[in-house]
């Protein structure tokens, strides 16, 4: 049987990513960080060994000592631990950030992957498995934007597109084509209450790739804690890149959407 290792993040995408993986007859060796991944993921993997940010660079050693050449990253660290004391305490952790010419999201991971390679390991596509879990475009909801909704939704892609470009983030809210909001590092659910305390209801928000998207890291995900936070800001619109974007939690995600008025469109 084939092993991949598995650096395991927040939220359930680590979890969805060892189901599918379990699926294809795959054994998933993971890495788990303390404070952030799911204590549920031990139950859909064959071995987990959990650091703290502060022991960081065992996980070199662990995935060499368990025979692994091929790591997925899924999930997120939060990332306000980025700037925490605990990077303090592991030098190669250290190190690597302080080298780096920035901290945007495609700095930081592309120089994890960088020090996976040099230690012997590959960093694979995210997403290998979970093609199912990437709507194809279309209308996902039964209900239908408004014609002036839809107007926000191309005004929004092509505004998300240019500040994914520059790796600020992936999402933009707006409302009668005017920027109510855009994301940065606080993520997306953040970027959403925000928005809703700005823009009030009926606000799009609209979540993208970004043009040379790195699908090994950082891809775009919603589930159904966005669904939710969407509710929470009475928003008209939730708008995700067809193909590129994970859906988690699909279907009770869209009947919550279809309960509460919300319309979701995959372009």
């Amino acid at each position: 049987m084939e092993k991949i290792g598995l650096i395991a993040g927040n939220r359930k995408f680590p979890i969805l990513f060892s189901q599918a993986a379990k699926k294809k007859d795959v054994e998933i060796i993971a890495v788990a960080i303390k404070g952030d991944t799911s204590r549920v993921l031990s139950k859909y993997v064959s071995k987990i060994r959990w650091i703290s940010l502060a022991e960081f660079s065992k996980l070199f050693d662990y995935f060499k000592s368990e025979g692994i050449t091929k790591v997925v990253m899924a999930g997120q660290i939060s990332p306000r631990r980025l700037f925490s004391r605990e990077i303090e305490k592991d030098v190669q952790l250290k190190t690597l950030l302080d080298n780096i010419k920035d901290k945007k999201a495609d700095t930081i991971f592309g120089a994890i992957a960088k020090k996976l390679a040099d230690n012997g390991i590959e960093l694979l596509d995210s997403t290998i498995f979970l093609d199912e879990y990437m709507p194809k475009k279309g209308v996902l909801t039964v209900r239908e934007p408004s014609f002036d909704t839809w107007e926000d939704v191309a005004f929004g892609f092509k505004l998300a597109k240019e500040i994914a470009g520059l790796d600020i983030g992936q999402t933009v809210a707006v409302k009668n084509k005017a920027i109510v909001a855009v994301e940065a590092f606080e993520g997306t659910d953040n970027l959403i209450r925000r928005a809703g305390i700005v823009g009030k209801a009926g606000i799009t928000v609209v979540k993208v790739s970004k043009p040379k998207q790195d699908l090994r890291f950082d891809i775009p995900v919603v589930g159904l804690n966005t669904i939710k936070s969407l509710i929470r800001a009475k928003a008209a619109c939730l708008a995700i890149e067809a193909g590129k974007t994970l859906f988690i939690d699909k279907e009770v995600s869209l009947k919550l959407a279809e309960k509460k008025n919300l319309a979701i469109v995959a372009i």
